[in-house]
């Protein structure tokens, strides 16, 4: 019935291998009980576990009723366990949660045999080793012969044709034990029982057959047999676990731990709770528009930058259609969305500038210059002197009242040091919780760890040295480099001809004003700026650019010219992040320039690459856009400037701030979401590793790796059903005071309504989060190696 012929396996840890068993050559009869002696680590549990399947082979052949296992898969072996081999284990290795009963019909549930049929034989085979009367006790409640008795019955229930026991006896007292063999003794006047024993006085007495075995090779057998013919008759029934049974075991284990399970379902269902919230009061928040539109928006800059978008009136097809609107004629209209919308390039001059500049002072607040050169920053590292990283710093030029006075003391308030006054003062603007990045501040020199404080007295005074074109750049053949060693530029640095630029004071946005705020970063006047372009146009390496027709700075050639005098700017102002190297360490080219972009970061151009024009209130704003709209009277279409009212934009896009408030706010609940999905992962590993244990147990019992993963995708999926089910009787009853609060701040009356259909579809996305959240682990608990998690304690 079973023949093992030349079985070989080995263990490797590193460089080290184990050779378990050496080319074992075994024959066993249909009825006969055989128990294997051996020392620890002679190979006998390995050779018991590759009868039972839990271990593979890796050379020879076992051999099932005549049919070889050589092409044997993991569901063949899966079904060999389930149908073939019954498993006596030294610790038992019940399932906890589990009554008797159901651990004994649990091979039976894999081999999908019916209830009725379950219930009946798990019944016989617990009166057979006289445990009728406690089915439905839990294993903890027992002792342990009572526990070995039900592992027996486990092991018959499903009437297999071998029966494997390992060191059946090894944690039972004297008597007991005997009580336990005799019972196994009677067993094998029926089936094969094959014992793992360390007692020859068990093995004498009570088996008719004793296998002796020493590293990993035969060395007697008492009562051996013939080989037999190999044939491929033998048939195997696949096994197979419901969800439902997956959902019972689950549902068992989690009665288990009830605390825990209800603390994650809960923390879990938090961000149903706030989506289900914001659902059900977005009809609310359509009273905070009114208020949002003439308070907050009075002030926002109105941009005009190189390149915008023009949104033209309806195009003349959608006119000529406008008398057919929700027509029911059997027809369509075609129009051409790219008229309607398109991309405009402001050709942005002196004479513009110089027209901006007219505007009525009393109208604005401030005016702010975005200009695309490249300044020659550096600062001092330790000894030696290195190029300012300008997007660490966040650099950028501040806003200048056209009025007169001091921008940042109308909307700042001073933390340390004095306002700027001179073009080589710079301003330290932090945000409203004194926070500045630490990239930020280890450019500055200054190396901190998050959350540390930081003194005022180390940021005022710090310096930077401007150097100007002339000397920053010297001619080497046709192309230019930095005047100095790659790696340390103090001769510039310490230069008599260096601008010393210094931070002249810190300041944060004052909590009562409505213009927005500048980020975090180090702020310079725009008189700076215009006195670099003023000197750097007439440099050498300007006019060194304009004669060339390659970039002089890396000497590669120019990609195709925009048209744009200053393209290349960015919204910083010191250093546009161009992809070429003018730093001391030079670098390769990654994209090319244009022409004229090379020029105006080489500051050949004071025309700016944008302007922000800022308000004092709505009346004002529209006389700045009654006074811009002027420039473009007459002019062709590609000759006009564009600019960008954010006000009045957000203004005609009031209509649909209540869905995009609502939009934002269930993104931000989804957030939860997203963190309760990682959170149930890692409740569900958590799982995993207790429950190594009833995986190994279940593998034995002949579980397909599928049917583990069922078990845990069940438990994530009550636990999701609980969650979603929890969030949404939470959010039903907190619509009481939610309504009653609304009530009295907006007299408006049942604004939280929550729609039954979004109720559901949130239990539904909760268990689906769930799922998604559980899968890894899942995935993991079935690749766990099915001897390994038995041992597992």
């Amino acid at each position: 019935m079973l023949q093992i012929r030349e079985i070989s396996k080995s263990y490797t840890t590193g460089d080290f291998t184990q050779i378990a068993l050496d080319k074992v050559s075994l024959n066993f009869r249909e009825n006969e009980f055989v128990s294997i002696l051996g020392q620890s680590g002679s190979g006998k549990t390995t050779l018991l576990n590759m009868i039972g399947g839990l271990d593979q082979y890796d050379s020879g052949d076992l051999i099932i009723n005549g049919k070889s296992t050589k092409k044997f898969k993991d569901r063949d072996w899966d079904a060999y366990r389930n149908n073939s081999v019954g498993f006596i284990f030294q610790s038992y290795n019940l399932i906890p949660h589990l009554s008797l009963l159901d651990n004994v019909e649990m091979s039976m549930t894999l081999s999908g045999v019916s209830n009725r049929e379950k219930r009946r034989r798990a019944l016989d085979v617990l009166e057979k080793v006289g445990l009728k009367d406690h089915i439905h006790k839990k294993p903890n409640q027992l002792s342990g012969g009572q526990m070995q008795r039900v592992a027996i019955a486990r092991a018959l229930s499903n009437d297999p044709d071998i029966i494997l026991a390992d060191e059946p006896t090894g944690a039972l007292d004297t008597e007991t034990s005997e009580q336990i063999m005799e019972l196994i003794k009677q067993i094998s006047r029926n089936k094969l029982v094959i014992m793992v024993t360390h007692n020859p006085d068990l093995a004498q007495r009570y088996s008719n057959r004793i296998i002796r075995i020493s590293d990993g090779k035969v060395i007697s057998d008492s009562n051996p047999i013939n080989t037999a013919e190999v044939s491929g008759n033998y048939r195997l029934k696949k096994t197979s676990m419901s969800f439902f049974t997956a959902l019972k075991l689950s549902w068992k284990n989690i009665l288990t731990k009830k605390g825990r399970t209800s603390l994650t379902a809960f923390a879990s269902s938090i961000g149903i709770i706030g989506i289900a919230l914001v659902l059900a009061l977005s009809n609310g928040f359509n009273q905070q528009i009114n208020s949002f539109e003439s308070g907050t928006l009075s002030n926002y800059p109105i941009t005009i930058s190189q390149s915008s978008a023009s949104i033209s009136q309806p195009s003349t097809s959608t006119k000529k259609n406008s008398s057919i609107k929700y027509t029911n004629k059997p027809a369509v209209y075609s129009y051409d969305s790219s008229k309607n919308t398109a991309a405009h390039t402001n050709k942005i001059t002196q004479s513009y500038v110089d027209y901006v500049k007219k505007i009525q002072p009393s109208l604005l607040d401030a005016v702010s210059f975005t200009r695309s050169v490249n300044m020659n920053l550096l600062k001092k590292s330790g000894n030696k002197a290195v190029p300012v990283d300008t997007a660490n710093l966040n650099l950028g030029s501040y806003p200048d009242k056209p009025a007169g006075g001091n921008y940042f003391s109308q909307y700042y308030h001073l933390l340390a040091g004095n306002l700027p006054k001179d073009k080589t003062d710079l301003v330290m603007v932090v945000d409203e919780y004194n926070r500045l990045d630490t990239s930020l501040l280890k450019e500055l020199g200054i190396n901190s760890k998050d959350g540390e404080s930081i003194s005022f007295d180390k940021i005022i005074g710090k310096q930077f040295k401007l150097i100007l074109n002339n000397e920053y750049y010297k001619k080497s053949g046709n192309t230019y480099t930095v005047n100095g060693s790659p790696n340390d530029l103090s001769n510039l640095y310490n230069s008599g001809q260096a601008i010393t630029l210094r931070i002249s004071g810190i300041v944060r946005i004052k909590e009562d004003t409505k213009t927005p705020s500048l980020s975090s970063g180090v702020y310079y006047s725009d008189q700076l700026a215009q006195y670099f372009i003023g000197n750097a146009s007439n440099s050498e390496i300007v006019k060194a650019q304009k004669e060339a027709d390659y970039d002089v700075l890396t000497g590669s050639s120019f990609s195709a010219d925009s048209g744009s005098p200053s393209s290349a700017g960015s919204s910083g102002g010191f250093g546009p992040n161009m992809s070429r190297s003018t730093s001391a360490t030079g670098g390769s080219t990654k994209v090319s320039l244009t022409k004229n972009e090379v020029l105006a970061s080489l500051g050949s151009t004071s025309i700016p690459t944008s302007i922000a024009l800022y308000p004092k209130d709505f009346d004002a704003k529209q006389k700045v856009t009654d006074y811009l709209d002027k420039w473009n009277a007459g002019r062709k279409a590609s000759d006009k400037i564009n600019y960008q009212d954010l006000a009045a934009m957000m203004t005609k896009l009031s209509g649909s701030i209540m869905n995009a408030i609502t939009l934002v706010l269930i993104a931000f609940a989804a957030i939860s979401l997203i963190v309760s999905m990682i959170m149930v992962g890692i409740i569900i590993y958590i799982s995993v590793l207790e429950r190594t244990k009833e995986i190994g147990v279940l593998r034995a019992l002949g579980a397909r790796k599928r049917d583990i993963t069922r078990v845990f995708n069940a438990e994530t999926f009550i636990i999701g059903t609980c969650s979603g089910l929890m969030g949404i009787g939470i959010a039903y009853l907190l619509e009481i005071p939610a309504n009653i609060i609304l009530y009295n701040l907006t007299s408006l009356k049942n604004v939280a309504q929550l729609n039954p259909l979004h109720a559901a579809a949130l239990v539904v996305i909760s268990i689906v989060l769930t799922l998604i959240g559980g899968l890894i682990p899942a995935k993991m608990a079935a690749r766990r190696d099915p001897v390994e998690a038995l041992r597992s304690e």
